[in-house]
């Protein structure tokens, strides 16, 4: 069964835009050893939330993992690793980090819990949600 995840990047760095011209990307710089064991646990088909954070402050898209952790080719430190990561689609609506934490059922969601953290994971329940809020 797949598995959901949340990914954050500041979008004046690497938006979706840039992502979506790319194509696909490796998911690089992680430098928090949880964030680096949530890549880790990341395996092919699991979706990934797009949120941009800093700028926006909005989860703005859905990928797909589509290669599993291997060694960050930007450091020669094999504690890091990162994700191949492919687009899949723009949200209909964006989804604001205020309105996830003015929902309840989202509380728990690690984006609101542990708000520093760049790469981290979601339950099936709260992917609904957001999916909801989305327009989906």
């Amino acid at each position: 069964m797949a598995a959901y995840w949340l990914v954050k990047s500041e979008p004046f760095k690497y938006s979706w835009d840039q992502f979506v011209k790319d194509g696909q990307t490796f998911w690089d710089g992680v430098r928090n050893y949880q964030a680096r064991n949530n890549l880790r646990g990341m395996k092919k088909g699991d979706l990934v939330f797009f949120y941009h954070s800093n700028e926006g402050l909005e989860i703005v898209g859905i990928a797909k993992v589509v290669k599993e952790a291997y060694q960050d080719p930007t450091t020669d430190d094999t504690n890091w690793v990162v994700v191949d990561l492919k687009p899949v689609k723009k949200l209909p609506k964006p989804v604001t980090l205020a309105q996830m934490k003015a929902d309840i059922r989202l509380e728990k969601l690690g984006l609101i819990k542990q708000g520093r953290l760049s790469v981290s994971s979601v339950t099936v329940e709260e992917w609904g949600v957001i999916e909801e809020m989305a327009g989906f």
